[in-house]
């Protein structure tokens, strides 16, 4: 009677660890059908990660700044464009629209007055009254490298504020790139080769974000 007793005991026990090991493994399988493996430097990998706007924008400079070179307009064919029919030419040579489309330019001229980083340039054969500048920092302002292709939109972004500081951050790249070494406080009355962008709101007056600045 004992040991028939004693084998049902030991009958329950190896049904309950029977009935916990078939659990164990149910639940293990279930958590690996709901588990996402995530790859080192994949998109996965990227979007678990804090943003950053100036990885962004290094990763993103180098082709802005091609895309500028490879499509600036001459100054004097753009102005000449933008007297006959403004609309036509922003739709021509710029990308976007809103308050003014942004576009690629490049044109040779003499520096003349500047403050607080702002030059203006003498380009030959422009009218008197018309002003072309260039932006030279230490402040950049604007988000005319982040708009200068049309490929970086808002839905790219968490929010506002990480499409407003990749605007930052794609200048701040900007500056390390041409800007670091230079000496604003001889520029004026040298001679410069500019290609940039600027947004084309007010015909008469050009704001221009460079991307290549040589000075002779």
């Amino acid at each position: 009677m004992q040991s028939q007793l004693s084998n049902q005991i030991i009958a329950k026990k190896r049904k309950i660890v029977l009935v916990s090991a078939v659990a164990t493994t149910v639940l293990v399988g279930t958590m690996a059908l709901d588990t996402t493996v995530i790859v080192n430097g994949s998109a996965d990998d990227l979007r678990q990660q804090v943003f950053s706007p100036d990885n962004y924008a290094s990763a993103h400079y180098s082709g802005i700044r091609s895309y500028i070179l490879e499509n600036a307009v001459d100054a004097t064919t753009l102005l000449k464009e933008i007297q006959v029919n403004k609309k036509a030419a922003g739709e021509k040579y710029g990308i976007g629209g809103g308050i003014g489309p942004v576009i690629p330019v490049s044109f040779k001229g003499t520096i003349t007055t500047g403050k607080s980083g702002i030059f203006s340039i003498d380009i030959p054969n422009f009218p008197n009254k018309q002003t072309v500048r260039i932006q030279t920092g230490p402040a950049i302002n604007g988000t005319d490298l982040r708009d200068a292709t049309g490929t970086i939109s808002f839905g790219e972004f968490t929010n506002q504020i990480e499409y407003q500081d990749v605007g930052a951050a794609l200048n701040r790249a900007m500056k390390a790139d041409i800007l670091e070494d230079l000496d604003r406080s001889t520029l004026t009355g040298k001679s410069v080769e500019i290609s940039g962008v600027f947004r084309l709101i007010n015909t008469k007056n050009w704001l221009v974000t460079p991307v290549r600045m040589n000075l002779k």
